[in-house]
């Protein structure tokens, strides 16, 4: 059985409890995008927050040497390669509210901010569905060299239909077919980076003149590619996986090919189904789970809650209305408030199905708009540091997730009170990090080797 990170558990109805042993290590990542307007929408307009200076790269570069200070173990990066068009059946409250546009390649971003650092790892999101597996498979082997191995890729399939369009094609695919479809270029990248090059093909022999020995790389040939990789191997050869599908083919597709999921928050009871769920399809492989949480942090309780009702002046309903729009794939400005949400939808199917366990089966407009507390469907944590400890070491009890992805509120005074307040207080309780574990992304998530091991898909491509 796959080690799930306690070192032991004591079952009790409906919850997940240590019961020996050394305590669980919380894990943090920050989840954010090269954008203005990401999770929690609107904020952009508090005259604290700074997210409009995401184009300097010296906001990134100052957003990764926080994160290291802090001791995050990685920076996951969003994107999306369409604009959120289904509200309205236009794009003009997104681009009105900076609902992720204007957006960043965020991948441009990473080697500026590894420079600066030296241990913190980058998850970054590609879609699998728009461009060939040799030029993905080349981009994040170069990345995995530049940033000595600290990069990571959160495999998405896409959920917008504005983004196949701009691609030239009329719509997405249906949801389970981009999952097929996702499975094929899988194999092709797990060619590329560890069937191409053998790991002693390089020899940098300058006295013989030889650099690679070709007897030692091999063209891949699968349907639609017959291609050497480009890149000599890297340090991981493939990136550290992450994946955050939560639909149960989603979660097959995790199961089989992803090191860390993302899921989103909701209930405890359901998070820990949906963990002990995935655990139990990739067994005998360990997975790491985060679960996206938001925290608004004070020195007190009562400071944190006025944070909270300074942060409130600032949400926008519309916004946080469009982005819900395009990830459920349903255009709510066809429905009055308390109209019944009929609509099917082939975006982000496992979203419509949260929304029908948290609301019940008849939800309206209005269970989702009342929902957006800080302009997202993610209720934020609010406490001193001492007190989001104790709800952050509750979840990590009671679901049994390794560790949150931490999404923006107002920056960076968010993430500064993260790194300044609730990180030491989860030291010292023995529950957070006192320092990196050394070697790449893998190693430091894992404390195991570099390359992917059997029975992980990739690790049979290798020589």
């Amino acid at each position: 059985m796959a080690s799930t990170g306690f070192a032991g558990r004591e079952r009790v109805p409906g919850r997940i409890v240590l019961s020996r042993g050394m305590p669980t290590e919380i894990r943090f990542n920050a989840f954010d995008m090269a954008c203005i307007g990401h999770i929690q929408h609107g904020l952009w307009t508090h005259p604290r927050d700074r997210s409009m200076e995401y184009h300097s790269l010296d906001t990134w570069i100052g957003l990764a040497r926080l994160l290291e200070r802090g001791l995050f173990d990685g920076l996951f990066l969003a994107d999306v390669l369409g604009t959120y068009d289904v509200l309205g059946a236009n794009a003009d409250a997104a681009i009105r509210n900076a609902v992720q546009v204007p957006l960043l390649d965020p991948l441009l971003l990473v080697p500026a901010m590894a420079a600066a650092t030296t241990h913190l790892g980058f998850g970054v999101t590609c879609a699998t569905g728009y461009e060939p597996p040799f030029l993905l498979a080349r981009r994040f082997s170069t990345l995995d060299h530049l940033t000595r191995g600290r990069i990571g890729w959160n495999i998405v399939t896409g959920y917008l239909d504005s983004a196949a369009r701009a691609m030239g094609r009329p719509a997405q695919g249906q949801h389970d077919d981009r999952y097929d479809a996702a499975e094929a270029f899988l194999g092709d990248v797990y060619a590329l980076w560890e069937g191409s090059w053998a790991g002693d093909a390089v020899k940098r022999d300058r006295a013989r003149g030889i650099y690679a020995d070709p007897a030692r790389v091999r063209r891949i040939q699968r349907p639609g590619m017959d291609a050497i990789h480009l890149v000599e191997p890297s340090p991981q050869r493939t990136p550290v996986l992450y994946q955050a599908g939560a639909s149960d083919r989603g979660r097959q597709f995790a199961a089989t090919h992803a090191e860390c999921v993302f899921l989103n928050g909701g209930q405890k009871a359901n998070v820990a189904r949906l963990v002990a769920d995935l655990r139990a399809r990739a067994a005998p492989r360990e997975i790491r789970i985060f679960v996206g949480a938001t925290l608004v942090v004070g020195r007190t309780g009562a400071e944190a809650r006025d944070l909270l009702a300074d942060y409130r002046r600032h949400v926008s309903v519309e916004g946080a209305l469009t982005q819900s729009a395009g990830s459920l794939g349903i255009d709510f400005a066809a429905f009055g408030m308390d109209e019944p949400i009929t609509a099917r939808s082939n975006a982000v199917t496992s979203n419509v199905e949260a929304m029908a366990r948290a609301f019940g089966p008849g939800w309206t407009k209005r269970h989702l708009v009342d929902s957006f507390i800080l302009g997202s469907r993610q209720p934020p944590i609010v406490g001193s540091a001492a007190e989001v400890a104790d709800e952050l070491v509750a979840w990590v009890e009671e679901t049994g997730v390794d560790g949150f992805n931490l999404s923006r509120t107002v920056m960076p005074e968010c993430l500064e009170a993260v790194v300044d307040l609730v990180v030491p207080e989860l030291q010292a309780r023995g529950r957070y990090k006192q320092d990196y574990a050394p070697g790449t992304y893998r190693e430091k998530l894992f404390g195991a080797g570099p390359l992917l091991q059997a029975p992980h898909p990739a690790a049979g491509w290798r020589w």
